[in-house]
């Protein structure tokens, strides 16, 4: 029974490795000594990540200042939360999750304080506002909002939306982090492009 269970985790630790072809196995170490509570070690992981996490965030956030304050958001989590990182999935699968979590928050946030100061974004009238452009196909209406719109009707369909469209993860990748069968991933993310494309075609 338990060689069988471990044929079976190596067959499941190959298959990540062949879906992410360039991991970083010094990165992944890093992780995982970070995870077990080595101080130094997770330094280390938070000043290797910085500039993708906040590449990442650029994504979600054309705007340089909600990015990095994005940027800043997911490496707090990070730090917060390395211990709920099992394992079972490569770490920067699981940091995706966190940096989408991130971006969206602070997307919300920033909404918030523009209604309270309406008077912040109407500083420079007449130069169109990158917060207000969705990063598909360059629609007036944000991605991030159609993104919470989605999250009241059909919450199931963002995560795996996310990670494909935002993240740029692979199917089987998002099928292992979500712990979903490939086929319902696939089903879930052609729902969810439906919804948020309803969303972004509203003028």
């Amino acid at each position: 029974m338990g060689s069988s269970d471990h044929s079976g985790h190596e067959k499941v630790s190959g298959a990540k490795r062949r879906v992410a072809s360039n991991v970083d196995e010094e990165l992944e170490e890093l992780a995982l000594r970070a995870r077990d509570g080595d101080a130094v070690a997770l330094d280390d992981l938070l000043r290797r990540i910085q500039p993708e996490v906040l590449r990442r965030c650029s994504r979600f956030l054309p705007y340089r200042q909600d990015a990095e304050e994005a940027c800043q958001d997911a490496l707090l989590r990070v730090a917060r939360k390395i211990d709920s990182f099992k394992g079972n999935s490569l770490f920067t699968t699981w940091l995706y999750t966190v940096v989408s979590n991130s971006a969206r928050q602070t997307y919300r946030s920033m909404k918030r304080r523009a209604a309270e100061y309406p008077t912040e974004a109407e500083r420079m009238p007449h130069q169109s506002d990158p917060r207000t452009t969705s990063v598909i196909a360059g629609s007036r209406i944000d991605l991030l909002e159609a993104l919470d719109q989605l999250e009241k009707d059909r919450p199931n369909l963002v995560a795996p939306l996310v990670l494909r469209d935002l993240c740029q993860m692979d199917y089987n990748e998002i099928a292992s982090e979500l712990n979903l069968a490939l086929g319902t991933v696939k089903s879930r993310i052609h729902q969810g492009r439906k919804h948020v494309r309803k969303s972004l075609t509203v003028s």
